[in-house]
């Protein structure tokens, strides 16, 4: 006889403060524990994640289709891909970070953007959303990245043809 006992996951607030913190901190230099991507495609997914990380405080280490971090060429897709983020994020029903496609309306500081410059479906750019307007709006949006460093850079200073936010709900752990 075989007994299947499943962790019950607990739903745990997202640290905004930490991630944006980590988002200033970070935003024009590299974090010297993750390899910097700026020379492979880009780094702002692998800062975004980073970011991420410093608000969740867990990675999700199932092979593939988790989110996690060891080394450069030990790490998912979803920590430093644009669209596997996001499929991630708003997939995720086990550990880790937890997100849904929200309205610039709905956003938080340590959300994040998603932009697309040729459209298409396909997103190329993942900046920290660091501080939003009340009411929040898209003019009132500013964002930290890297790929081109930024800290307080207005979401409609970037050329986007799409764009999409997505808010994070919670941490599974």
């Amino acid at each position: 006889m075989y007994y299947y006992f499943q962790r019950v996951l607990k739903v745990f607030p997202y640290n905004r403060e930490k991630a944006v913190e980590y988002a200033h901190k970070w935003a024009y230099g590299r974090n010297p524990a993750y390899y910097d991507f700026e020379n492979l495609g880009g780094d702002c997914t692998n800062f975004a994640s980073q970011s991420i990380y410093a608000g969740s405080g867990v990675m999700n280490y199932t092979p593939v289709y988790g989110w996690y971090y060891i080394s450069p060429n030990n790490r998912t897709p979803s920590w430093t891909g644009v669209n596997f983020l996001y499929n991630f994020l708003v997939n995720n029903k086990s550990v880790g970070p937890f997100a849904v496609v929200a309205d610039a309306k709905d956003v938080k500081p340590g959300d994040i953007v998603q932009l697309s410059f040729a459209g298409g479906g396909v997103f190329n750019h993942s900046p920290v959303i660091v501080e939003v307007g009340n009411p929040p709006g898209i003019d009132n949006i500013l964002v930290a990245a890297h790929s081109i460093d930024r800290d307080y850079y207005p979401v409609t200073g970037y050329n986007w043809v799409d764009i999409r936010f997505l808010h994070i709900l919670g941490v599974r752990k």
